[in-house]
């Protein structure tokens, strides 16, 4: 069968643009085999990175058809599906292009130096002190090991990294790879730096906070690391050791869960005076929601009245179940 690869071509000295190449497939190749055919048989000066074609090493992570993907795990049959369910005479057209948020540096590459640059900042590596044990190995029982193994699969591919939105607008975010690695040394046993890790990830711009839940990173990942999985546990563990007072993102959280408790649903009243002014704590706070709610006043949006939602005593009872459950069981 015929194919169209649409391959988004590009050099640091020439405005982007596609390229279309025609091939003769089998259903079943994958596009990374694809790929070296076009580069052997049509044109040479296709760039693009591999090296394993067994899903290991990453390295030929891209945008198939819009979504990042690695080109040695999807296949032809595969992106037609998703093209052309119903089948049909056309000859089907597939869209490669680079990964996003990183430069390119030609074609399908990508300069990966921001990746490694964030992933660096969580300082992803069992501390120094844990592995100071001159008289014997440290070892680990079976149960131990077997937190590590999901967020250990992580082959570091960036395709988490390139569908990320918060990453997108918001260059100061280590990104879902980095969250992903940090929620792996917090549950590793020989690790003794947990405390100061969960300062450093206790942040609204770089940190667990900085992330918008779009679940982009779970959708992509090759390998279910599911780095937001991982990145709502952090967020757990700080809840469970800071107090309402720490901040504006711990407010956030436990605010909105005490109002859902009390009335089944948010009421917006209190929301902005508890969150951001810290219950009339902070004066500054106060004063930078003002203006907003003088506008929401003068247009009558603003609720002067709160009734509570229906079946709010189930709501109690599945918080509270909640809370029971995470405190039985913290690290599932």
């Amino acid at each position: 069968m015929k194919v169209s690869f649409k391959i988004l071509r590009q050099n640091n000295n020439l405005s982007p643009q596609f390229q279309s190449y025609t091939l003769d497939v089998n259903p079943s190749n994958t596009i990374l085999e694809c790929l070296n055919r076009i580069k052997w048989e049509l044109d040479g000066s296709l760039t693009y990175r591999k090296n394993c074609r067994n899903t290991i090493c990453g390295s030929c992570a891209m945008k198939i058809n819009g979504r990042s993907s690695l080109a040695c795990k999807e296949n032809i049959v595969g992106e037609l599906k998703k093209i052309n369910p119903y089948g049909g005479e056309f000859i089907p057209e597939i869209v490669i292009s680079p990964l996003n948020n990183l430069p390119v540096i030609k074609d399908l590459v990508v300069d990966m130096k921001n990746f490694w640059q964030d992933l660096e900042t969580i300082e992803p590596y069992v501390s120094t002190k844990a592995r100071n044990i001159p008289e014997k190995e440290f070892l680990q029982t079976p149960e131990e090991r077997k937190l590590l193994e999901q967020t250990g699969n992580c082959i570091m591919c960036g395709a988490c990294y390139s569908e990320c939105n918060a990453k997108e607008v918001n260059q100061e975010f280590v990104g879902p790879h980095a969250l992903a690695k940090s929620y792996r040394l917090l549950t590793d046993s020989r690790d003794t730096n947990s405390e100061k890790r969960l300062e450093e990830y206790n942040s609204v711009d770089r940190g667990v906070w900085g992330c918008t839940r779009c679940y982009m990173c779970n959708e992509v990942c090759p390998m279910d690391v599911a780095p937001l999985d991982q990145i709502s546990k952090i967020k757990s563990e700080i809840l469970a050791q800071k107090d309402i007072n720490d901040g504006t993102a711990i407010r956030h959280r436990k605010v909105l869960i005490e109002l859902v408790r009390d009335g089944g649903w948010i009421d917006e009243r209190k929301f902005g005076v508890m969150v951001v002014a810290n219950y009339f704590r902070d004066i500054k706070g106060l004063l930078s929601i003002m203006p907003l709610g003088l506008r929401m006043l003068c247009s009558g949006k603003f609720p002067f009245s709160f009734e509570p939602s229906e079946g709010t005593t189930e709501v109690r009872s599945i918080i509270s179940a909640i809370k029971n459950e995470e405190s039985i069981s913290p690290n599932s």
